[in-house]
């Protein structure tokens, strides 16, 4: 027997060997594939076509090679890539329309998205027109689509409007019928991030705040709609849809067209022939017949316009949870952006000033601490940082921002929820039901703690209690310094309450309204850089072959129903995928103890594509193994 043991291990090492070298012969392949390849090219009239298929995120998630290949991921569009290409294409004069292809589009966060409409905004002052095209509507897509010349609909599509707020999973039942203890220490009357683990639903102070918050971003929503699309009287049309489709005769196309929201009803066929007559006849793409470049490619030929000298203002991006030590593109691991940002000053004398980047529902407080810290060694070192925070900067994100000298956001960015809590699971009933007991010896009240086969010991909850308590005190602390505020008015708007960004400026959290490029251009001024400003992005790099590699797999949403109820159960589905990926992953202990992180922030926040497909992974293993097993 044991020589066949040795025969099975030497087969398999063979096995794994020949996997190894395929794989490595492949991506050899792939490097002289694209470095061979043909170089992206503009047509010399022609339309600039954003085909969003899938979330606007700060920054593209980090994916594992076989996911890349098979197309196993979630897709993403880079703000900064679209606001780029956009802007550059204004002042291209090969570049005749814009055209925003939004039949897939997975959302992007409101902050996100009134980015991009005041870039469209600024490609329309140049003259050239903007064209929108959808079979259906919801509330980011149309919103985006508002700040276009023409928006056209599929006749068979329609325009739906849900507004923020909706359903949040409670865990407390469940865990109960489990018989897991959930172990509980918090700080702040409203930090509801444990109450799903803890409650059967929202506490009235915790469903005042949610609503309080919905509420504002839902008003900063219509201000937008007002000011992009005034014709359209969003409030009435959703008061009054069933009578409105009545009269349409249940053809929410035509409701939509009657109701001023869209302009012109179209198949993709009808619209193709329109945009042959805007911008010339051009082979045939995946976007139909009609002369134009994709963003990525028109990025690509247009490289060289890229300011490469000169002083610069670097962007640090703090983005997804932030976790202890390295971690993937799309997680903010803080060794992994204190190393970028170190390696960048290193090699980067021409920056000569900061802004960090922050979408970020918080994480770890150890981890939001040590990037706090690497931009203040930053600062002490003469460079001004200004913080610019996108569609969420709460918690540890704003624990970060803490760092910046100025503060921007947008009136529809989530941010505080100044708060601090750990979850202990242990699992004392559960494991006593299957028989199973613990016992041992212990030299100290802390031997073998935290214990959670026999449950916390009195000791340790006081200690981890107390621990909580004082990591409040320093939060508040760090916020009333940094802002300059008493430490009673921090503590008071604090509590772990999440306010959106109108009210945060007015609390006196946020200075500025204002986007990224208003940041960077703040930065420059302070560091008193003249002209145009040259951007460094300072993060952890995508390999060129991951990006090549993207394009040859065929993304889920590719597969995904147009209509508009399918798209919002979409994006219903994918909410309910990054919650549960949030409880699986305190629930596994590899996150820190002690956290400031904002729940209801991945709710109201930026779509969150690659927790939700790796949740549904998980699920779906889940069942497999279920059904197996039966």
């Amino acid at each position: 027997m044991k020589t066949l043991g040795l025969i099975w291990r030497f087969i398999v090492g063979i096995k794994d060997l020949l996997v190894l070298a395929l794989l490595v012969v492949f991506f050899i392949a792939v490097s002289a594939a694209l470095s061979g390849a043909s170089p992206a090219t503009v047509p010399e009239s022609g339309a600039l076509v954003v085909s969003l298929d899938g979330a606007i995120v700060d920054q593209g998630s980090e994916t594992s090679p076989f996911d890349t290949v098979s197309g196993n991921v979630g897709s993403e569009a880079q703000l900064r890539d679209i606001v780029r290409g956009i802007d550059r294409a204004a002042a291209d004069s090969r570049i005749k329309a814009l055209v925003l292809d939004l039949d897939l589009f997975a959302g992007g966060g409101q902050a996100n998205i009134a980015a991009v409409t005041e870039a469209i905004g600024r490609f329309r002052k140049s003259g050239k027109p903007v064209h929108a095209w959808a079979t259906a509507y919801s509330d980011d897509s149309w919103l985006l689509a508002a700040g276009a010349n023409r928006i056209w609909l599929n006749p068979l599509g329609g325009v739906i409007f849900t507004g923020p707020g909706g359903s949040r999973l409670y865990f407390a039942r469940a865990l109960e019928k489990l018989q897991i203890d959930v172990n509980v220490f918090r700080v702040g009357t409203y930090k509801s991030f444990v109450e799903p683990y803890t409650r059967a639903s929202a506490s009235p102070e915790a469903k005042a705040a949610d609503q309080a918050l919905a509420s504002s971003l839902w008003n900063s929503w219509l201000a937008d709609v007002k000011r992009l699309r005034p014709t359209a009287d969003v409030p009435s049309f959703i008061a009054q849809l069933p009578q409105r489709l009545g009269q349409a005769g249940g053809d929410g196309a035509r409701a939509a067209l009657n109701a001023k929201l869209v302009d012109q009803l179209a198949s993709r066929d009808d619209f193709d022939a329109a945009m042959v007559k805007l911008v010339g006849d051009g082979d045939l793409e995946y976007w139909g017949h009609y002369a134009g470049v994709t963003l990525t490619d028109y990025l690509s030929a247009t490289a060289s316009q890229d300011k490469n000298g000169g002083d610069a203002v670097g962007v640090v991006y703090v983005s997804g949870n932030i976790v202890d030590g390295e971690a993937p593109r799309g997680t903010a691991g803080s060794t992994t952006i204190r190393h970028a940002l170190e390696e960048a000053l290193n090699e980067n004398p021409g920056i000569k000033a900061l802004v960090v980047r922050v979408d970020s529902g918080g994480g770890s407080v150890t981890a939001s601490e040590e990037i706090r810290a690497a931009l203040i060694s930053a600062k002490a070192g003469g460079l001004p940082v200004v913080a610019s925070f996108g569609p969420v900067a709460a918690s540890g994100g704003y624990w970060v921002g803490t760092a910046a000298d100025e503060i921007f956001a947008q009136p529809s960015t989530i941010t505080g929820s100044i708060g601090v809590f750990a979850i202990l699971p242990s699992f004392p009933r559960a494991l006593n039901d299957l028989g199973i007991n613990s016992d041992g010896v212990k030299t100290t009240p802390y031997s073998g703690e935290p214990d959670v086969v026999a449950g916390l010991s009195p000791e340790v909850r006081q200690v981890l209690q107390m621990g909580v308590e004082n990591t409040y005190q320093q939060f508040i602390n760090l916020v009333a310094k940094a802002r300059k505020l008493p430490v009673a008015e921090v503590d008071r708007i604090a509590q772990g309450r999440v306010w959106a960004g109108t009210e945060a400026q007015r609390l006196k959290l946020v200075d500025t309204m204002g986007g990224l490029d208003a940041a960077i251009a703040a930065a420059a001024r302070k560091a008193g850089i003249k002209g145009e400003v040259r951007v460094i992005d300072i993060e952890k790099p995508e390999p060129a072959w991951v990006k090549a590699l993207k394009n040859f797999g065929s993304s889920e949403t590719e597969q995904q129903a147009r209509d508009p109820w399918a798209r919002l159960l979409l994006a219903s589905r994918q909410r309910l995928l990054s919650s549960m990926a949030d409880f699986a992953f305190l629930a596994s202990g590899r996150g820190a103890t002690i956290q400031a992180a904002c729940l209801e922030c991945s709710a109201a926040g930026s779509p969150r594509p690659a927790t939700a497909r790796a949740s549904a992974d998980t699920v779906s293993k889940l069942a497999a193994l279920a059904q197996s097993s039966r």
